[in-house]
């Protein structure tokens, strides 16, 4: 059965083939007396141009969601409208909302301000930036991101991830004790980086760059992540003053236990009184959901608490060290502090892309796992622009990298959250803090900062993902534990750039080696299968039916090559032992190879020409239509003559069969 083109323009009609019935034998189907054996034509895709197939290919890569449907077939006003709603989503559900909308989002708002005021303080210490920037930025991104974000229910501000890796990544070249203002200057300098990356991607449609940091990738950075944070920590549960600035893991013990001098009784004491507070709190909402307001006020609570105790016992209590005075006012301007100069520009484009990776990876994941639970959609893209633009107007408010907080938004959600709405009271409730409460800050220990961070961070330590890995898939775990390590002991970012170098390899591996099947039939069907993976597969005498699983690239011919010669050198020695019947066919499934290129189509030139040296017909089956169609321009089918491409395996073997009794 051949190549079906008889209405393509170029002319390309090869001969009808014979159709006969199958020899029945007990390893291929017997179609009863009456039933006729159908045979199907394998066609050529629809003819188009170089131009028309690059459009396509492009819309696929770039806008495989079809963003501009909606425009179609509407009118100016309508279409103006639907922009409208495109660029700001706030238009979209701005016209319903209600004052029953607006209950809900005033508490969820206020419940999750009184968990982002302490954790913006502690996140900016974690970054070794002043408090009050952390404060900053829990005011400015969120009331952008609930213009532009589609997320009903993600809660913007810092995060502890992008904290730690600028923090880190900043202070290995620039000391934030000895000058603190280019510190500051380069922390904006890299937000304004992040958020440029991050505009990009979602205006060029690029979000496919973050898959690269894949799921295996992510679970592995994260608890090493997290268990660096805790171990840094220790600097303010112990009270130690002279604590190194690295962020390994051997250099962080050893200062530990070096600094025993330093420790303080009282600080000791009152750091892990709260962090067991805290950790109670934090299981009892684990335990029971609907009490997740005891662990989204435990942190404030902490820190109220802890002031009022430090004031009042000031006396008793000198040795433990608090914030100190924290300025008022709305969030100055810091445009004039971004620095481009070259001497800095690298370390922080670099600071940047990395931050503005990892916050894009969390803020997206977070946004889509509520979006599954409500049941709607989170446009990828839109979230990109909008995390971009937050981060770009906050590097120009005294704001650092921001995202969407895991933590922030599961209060957020539980607390009955409906619309964007509760970041912008949120971001309210920051305000006046900022206008009229930051006195009352002044005598918060720092320890309990640390405790809220310890606190927050040890969530992402996620051992039964580590668990899944291990037993469903070895190369993902160790990925996993590659960047587990590479952060513990080298450096968070060689640690992630380890990890997404075993992701690609992976992919490489999977590219340049891909599975070779040898199949056979299912007894009384026309079903061919991998007779390693179905026992009662049978092979077809004279047949050897091979399928590829993957596209037949220059990576993967040289393997494709060897992986065929043997498993025709193995299927011989079978026959040989067996008493079979002599191969005389080669079938080759093309099914799952979903694309070539020129080595590819050499590849299949070159195999054909090598059995026919050894009187062996090389036969495909059921090429995609991109493939059909590179293979007849190529002319390589030419070669193969009318039996040389069938639709299915199950028409090749009757087809050819029942020539050679013919000719017999």
């Amino acid at each position: 059965m051949g190549v079906n083109s008889s209405d393509r323009p170029d002319g390309y009609r090869p001969e009808p083939t014979k159709q006969a019935a199958v020899a029945p034998t007990a390893a291929t189907p017997i179609p009863s007396p009456d039933q006729e054996q159908r045979h199907h034509d394998v066609c050529l895709p629809p003819h188009m141009t170089t131009l028309q197939k690059l459009k396509k290919r492009l819309a696929e890569v770039f806008f495989p969601d079809d963003p501009l449907h909606r425009f179609k077939n509407q009118t100016g006003p309508r279409k103006l409208l639907l922009g409208l709603q495109f660029v700001f989503p706030v238009f979209q559900w701005a016209s319903q909302y209600d004052l029953a909308l607006l209950r809900s989002d005033a508490v969820s708002g206020l419940t999750i301000a009184s968990l982002a005021i302490p954790q913006g303080i502690s996140y900016a210490k974690l970054a070794n930036l002043p408090p009050i920037v952390g404060l900053y930025s829990s005011f400015v991104p969120p009331l952008i991101y609930a213009l532009l974000g589609s997320s009903k229910h993600l809660a913007v501000g810092p995060v502890s991830i992008a904290s730690l890796v600028m923090g880190s990544m900043l202070s290995e070249e620039i000391s934030p004790t000895h000058d603190p203002i280019l510190y500051l200057k380069l922390a904006f300098t890299s937000t304004f980086f992040a958020g440029l990356f991050q505009a990009s991607l979602g205006l060029l449609r690029l979000g496919f760059i973050i898959d690269f940091l894949s799921k295996a990738t992510l679970v592995g950075f994260t608890a090493g992540a997290a268990i660096i944070v805790s171990l840094q920590q220790l600097k303010g549960l112990l009270g130690i003053v002279h604590f190194t600035g690295k962020m390994q893991f051997v250099p962080v013990m050893s200062s530990v236990f070096h600094q025993r001098d330093e420790w303080k009784w009282q600080t000791i004491v009152m750091g892990f009184s709260f962090l067991l507070f805290l950790l109670t709190a934090r299981h009892i909402s684990m335990k029971r959901p609907k009490l997740f307001w005891v662990s989204a006020a435990a942190p404030l609570t902490s820190v109220m608490i802890s002031t009022i105790l430090v004031f009042c016992l000031k006396s008793k209590l000198h040795g433990v060290s608090v914030i100190g005075h924290l300025p008022k006012g709305l969030n100055p301007p810091s445009a004039n502090m971004l620095n481009f100069s070259a001497s800095y520009l690298g370390l922080a484009i670099k600071t940047g892309i990395i931050t503005g990776i990892l916050s894009l990876t969390e803020g997206i994941a977070v946004g889509r796992t509520f979006a599954a639970m409500k049941n709607y959609q989170v446009d990828g893209n839109k979230e990109m622009m909008a995390i971009g633009l937050m981060n770009i107007a906050g590097s120009c408010s005294s704001c650092y990298v921001t995202t969407g907080s895991f933590s922030r938004s599961a209060v957020n959600y539980n607390a009955g959250a409906r619309t964007a709405v509760s970041n912008i009271i949120m971001a309210a409730a920051v305000l006046v803090t900022l206008l009229f409460l930051m006195p009352l800050f002044y005598y918060t220990p720092n320890v309990i900062l640390a405790a809220i961070i310890i606190t927050a961070v040890i969530g992402l330590i996620d051992y039964q993902a580590a668990v899944r890995l291990w037993k469903v898939d070895k190369l993902d775990f160790m990925a996993c534990l590659c960047s587990f390590l590479g952060v513990l002991f080298i450096s968070v970012p060689l640690g992630l750039a380890i990890a997404v170098g075993v992701s690609i390899f992976k992919v490489l591996l999977h590219v340049t080696r891909p599975n070779t099947l040898v199949m056979g039939n299912l007894p009384g069907t026309h079903v061919y299968q991998n007779i390693r993976r179905y026992r009662q597969a049978l092979r077809v005498p004279s047949f050897l039916i091979l399928a590829v699983e993957s596209p037949i690239y220059f990576a993967n011919c040289t393997y494709l090559q060897e992986r065929v010669m043997r498993c025709i050198r193995e299927e011989e020695e079978w026959i040989q032992e067996n008493g079979g019947s002599m191969l005389k066919c080669i079938i080759l499934d093309m099914t799952a190879v979903t694309a070539i290129d020129t080595s590819g189509i050499e590849f299949v030139s070159e195999l054909r020409k090598t059995l026919e040296k050894r009187s062996i017909q090389l036969v495909l089956v059921n090429p995609a239509g991109s493939v059909m169609e590179k293979l007849h321009q190529s002319e390589v089918l030419e070669a193969f003559g009318v039996n040389g491409v069938y639709l299915t395996v199950s028409d090749a073997v009757s087809d050819i069969s029942a020539l050679w009794k013919s000719e017999a």
